[in-house]
This record gives structure tokens, C-alpha cells and sequence, in this order.
């Protein structure tokens, strides 16, 4: 009776072939990682925790509200201008006719991300940082 060989050619259990073995698990996900590729949207600011593009950034004394619009959603940070201590921070956004996504409590650099479906939705969205606030109207409509 003439047995097959294993894919590598080893005898099961070697060193060849559990080598053999996980060189085909890495090419195969190497070529799962080169098929699905990357979302191709801007990336956001490392900082933001939300993907898509930065569509509206409000700067004020303590910090800054940034709105990120990603195909179908929209997500909004606050940031801290001077990370550090823990603080009261809040965020919140809200698509016309839904409620509101909120992230409140003492950070130390960013509130949020708060993400809401907004496909045809015009969203407002406010931030504060340490009492000092800034919000938008409807946008994104």
C-alpha cells in the first residue's frame, strides 16, 4: 500500500513539516490582508478614535469638537487642549428625529467616540471641557 505524502513532502510531525505548515497559514493571510485592503476613507486624527473625514472642527479655550462623517455615519469627539488632569468632558450628537448619542464624565484627553447612523440625517453635535462648551447647528444635511 503506498501511503500520500503530506503537502510538504515531510514525514508528519517533523520539523519540516510543521514549518512547512505554518509558512502556508502566513501566505494565506497574507493574501487574505492584500484582498480585503483598507476602507480606502481618510484616516482620522489618531487622537479621535473615529474613522471616516474630518468634516467640522470647533476650537475653543479648553478644547476642541470634531465632527467625522463615514459613508452612512456620523462620529464626534471632544478633545482636550492640554491632556492631563481628569476633568468634566461631555459629547454628544444627535441625527434630526433620533436621540442622542452621549459620552460625559472626568477624562484626562478626549470624550467619545459617539457614533449615530446619519445616511440623509443632518446631525448637530456639542462638546465641553471643564464647563467651557461649543456646539453646531444642524449640519451635514
Amino acid at each position: 500500500m503506498v501511503r500520500p505524502l503530506r503537502s510538504s513532502g515531510a514525514p508528519r510531525g517533523s520539523v519540516a513539516g510543521r514549518l512547512g505548515s505554518g509558512l502556508l497559514v502566513l501566505s494565506l493571510l497574507g493574501a487574505v490582508g492584500l484582498v480585503l485592503g483598507t476602507s480606502g476613507a481618510a484616516p482620522a486624527h489618531a487622537a479621535s478614535a473615529c474613522s471616516g473625514r474630518l468634516v467640522k472642527k470647533l476650537t475653543f479655550s479648553t478644547g476642541s469638537l470634531r465632527i467625522y462623517e463615514s459613508r452612512a455615519y456620523a462620529c464626534a469627539v471632544t478633545v482636550a487642549k492640554k491632556p492631563g488632569a481628569r476633568r468634566a468632558m461631555r459629547v454628544s450628537l444627535q441625527p434630526r428625529g433620533g436621540g442622542a448619542a452621549v459620552d460625559s464624565g472626568n477624562f484626562t484627553k478626549l470624550a467619545g467616540p459617539v457614533t449615530v447612523h446619519a445616511l440623509n440625517r443632518c446631525v448637530r453635535a456639542s462638546g465641553s471641557v471643564a464647563g467651557v462648551s461649543a456646539s453646531t447647528g444642524w449640519i451635514l444635511c
